[in-house]
């Protein structure tokens, strides 16, 4: 039985967003594309993108503009399915909270540490995003807004303020066609964290520093408040920790 764990913020923020080229846009895979055999990806478009906040927590500040590549990433979180075809076909240890008898299959999975979430990834042919990637895709081509739907908090559009996990797909998809990208669980990502990296570094594709204590988690979860479900917030655990409130999608490089 996953417990309820509910955190309070109280930061309220102003955003920016991002912008791509003229007449790019996302969409499926197209048949013959890079990566057209893992038909439940989304091609993101590069771009330009405005990361953080001037107005959130001191971790999101300052906001810095990155410039990010086109690639591809999951259109929902890693399924409790799709994790027991790996668990199957490899023998990876089962994660914390694995209990495939009770969860649907169609649940994101849980209770994976970053190194899990690494493992599959591998398996499948892809990587972890990283944070810029992730904000980037979160955001949805949005421009100055708190979540990816606009400035006002609303759990007709994501599963947050709630008491447990939906099923991935359950609510609208973002501009670019990707589901529960805020709350339902939160997503590992591939960078390090540094509470003030911001400050530091402000350059392309926005790698995150090259070492550090503890792996970035992004898109809050489904007990989450709408302070810790916007989309610039960050947070992070120890890459060894599995939680029942994190899981994770994979995204893949264009070349």
């Amino acid at each position: 039985m996953r417990r309820l764990f509910i955190t309070l913020c109280v930061l309220a923020p102003l955003f920016y967003g991002c912008a791509m080229p003229a007449g790019g846009g996302p969409g499926l895979l197209p048949a013959d594309s890079p990566g057209s055999d893992l038909p439940d990806m989304v091609l993101v478009p590069g771009g330009s993108c405005h990361v953080g906040s001037d107005s959130g927590d001191p971790d999101e500040q300052p906001v810095r503009e990155v410039v990010i590549q086109p690639f591809y990433i999951d259109v929902h979180e890693v399924t409790v399915g799709q994790y027991q075809t790996f668990i199957d076909q490899t023998g990876h240890p089962a994660p914390a909270f694995w209990q495939p008898e009770f969860d649907r299959p169609t649940d994101p999975v849980v209770g994976v540490t970053w190194h899990d979430a690494v493992a599959f990834a591998a398996w499948a042919g892809k990587r972890l995003p990283t944070e810029a990637e992730w904000e980037y895709a979160a955001r949805g081509g949005a421009q100055q807004e708190t979540y990816p739907w606009g400035d006002s908090p609303d759990t007709g559009y994501a599963n947050f303020r709630s008491f447990g996990i939906a099923p991935v797909k359950s609510f609208q998809p973002n501009g670019y066609g990707l589901y529960d990208m805020i709350g339902n669980v939160w997503e590992w990502c591939e960078d390090w964290y540094e509470e003030d990296y911001y400050g530091k570094r402000s350059n392309r594709n926005a790698r995150g520093p090259v070492a550090g204590a503890y792996k970035v988690k992004r898109g809050g979860a489904w007990y989450c408040d709408e302070a810790q479900v916007r989309v610039a917030n960050r947070f992070y655990s120890l890459p060894d920790t599995g939680s029942f409130h994190t899981g994770f999608r994979c995204a893949k490089s264009l070349q």
